[in-house]
């Protein structure tokens, strides 16, 4: 199955991500660096009580074989859905296609794809 971009279904633990990240972006705005609102996120996972693994590695396998080399996703929160933060002034499709490899490489099936660096938070969920 090919990983799509959908908008958010009925479904709690994407929203409540979702709410968090919003809560990050209108805090600190647009202009940080990654690494201070992924750590701005954290905070907020912690005190919504949202369960998470902060910058998880991903095996990558070619012919059933574990390549040396991993992916390595910002957050895994309740267990099976990923989480990946940008801080760019525009997307491209190559931060998309980064999160359908994660997927691939993971086995979940649902992501999260958030950008912190314009005015307006950016977010698309994918679905495999």
């Amino acid at each position: 199955m090919t990983p799509i971009a959908q908008k958010e279904e009925k479904d709690p633990q994407t929203y409540a991500v979702i709410g968090a990240a919003m809560t990050v972006h209108g805090t600190l705005g647009c202009g940080f660096l990654e690494a201070v609102y992924q750590e701005a996120l954290e905070l907020e996972f912690k005190y919504m009580g949202i369960p998470y693994v902060r910058e998880l590695d991903l095996p990558v396998r070619y012919r059933d074989q574990a390549l040396k080399v991993f992916y390595r996703v910002d957050f895994l929160c309740y267990g099976d859905l990923l989480v990946e933060l940008k801080a760019l002034a525009q997307m491209t499709n190559t931060e998309e296609a980064q999160i359908i490899n994660y997927l691939k490489a993971s086995g979940h099936s649902r992501a999260l794809l958030f950008n912190f660096g314009s005015s307006s938070l950016y977010h698309r969920r994918f679905v495999l």
